[in-house]
C-alpha cells in the first residue's frame, strides 16, 4: 500500500489535493484508494492533515497514516526536520518552499509562485500533485488532470492542470 499524509492549513484544499489523488489513481484497473482528513478546530487557517491510501485490493483501514512512502507539505511552516520520522525507508518529503532543504529525501517546490502565475492566488494543492507524479512515479500527470477536469467546473479546471503540468515540469527538469 502507498501511504500519503498531507500536511496543510484550512483553505489550502489539503483535503481536496487527497481526494483527487485518489480519483487519479483509481482509473487504473484494480486500484483502489481511500481519502480522509484529519482536523482540530475547523477554521481558516488552522493546521489540517489529510491522508490517502492507494492500493491494489479495497482499502479498509481508516486510521491515520503514522509511516508514509510521500509527506506533502502545502505549508512550509509546518515543516520541520521531525517531519523525516513519519516517512518509511525510502520515503519523499513533498515541500512548498522558496527555501532549500539539503537533504536526499526532500524534494522542494516554489508552488505560491506557480499557483499566483496560474491561478492567481495562493492555493498550491493541485501543484503539489504535478509534483508528486513527476517525484513518484504513483500516478500520471494525465490521470490527476482528468481527476481534476472531473471534479472541477472548466474554467477551474484548466487553470488547475496547467498548473499541475507547469510543477510537474519543472520537477522533471
Amino acid at each position: 500500500m502507498t501511504e500519503i499524509i498531507w500536511h496543510g492549513r484550512g483553505g489550502q484544499g489539503a483535503f481536496t489535493a487527497a481526494r483527487l489523488l485518489g480519483e487519479a489513481y483509481s482509473f487504473n484497473d484494480g486500484a483502489y484508494a481511500l481519502a480522509f482528513p484529519s482536523f482540530g478546530p475547523e477554521r481558516r487557517g488552522a493546521p489540517i492533515r489529510a491522508f490517502t491510501k492507494l492500493d491494489t485490493k479495497p482499502v479498509g483501514n481508516r486510521s491515520e497514516v503514522k509511516k508514509a512512502d510521500f509527506s506533502i507539505f502545502l505549508d512550509d511552516t509546518l515543516y520541520t526536520d521531525a517531519a523525516l520520522q513519519e516517512l518509511k525507508e525510502g520515503g519523499r518529503i513533498l515541500l512548498n518552499t522558496r527555501k532549500r532543504i539539503d537533504s536526499p529525501s526532500v524534494i522542494t517546490v516554489d508552488a505560491d509562485s506557480i499557483a499566483e502565475k496560474y491561478l492567481g492566488l495562493p492555493i498550491t494543492n493541485t501543484i503539489l500533485l504535478g509534483v508528486l507524479a513527476a517525484a513518484g512515479g504513483v500516478v500520471s500527470v494525465e490521470d490527476i488532470c482528468k481527476a481534476i477536469e472531473l471534479s472541477m467546473p472548466e474554467r477551474l479546471s484548466a487553470k488547475n492542470t496547467a498548473a499541475v503540468r507547469a510543477a510537474y515540469e519543472e520537477v522533471k527538469a
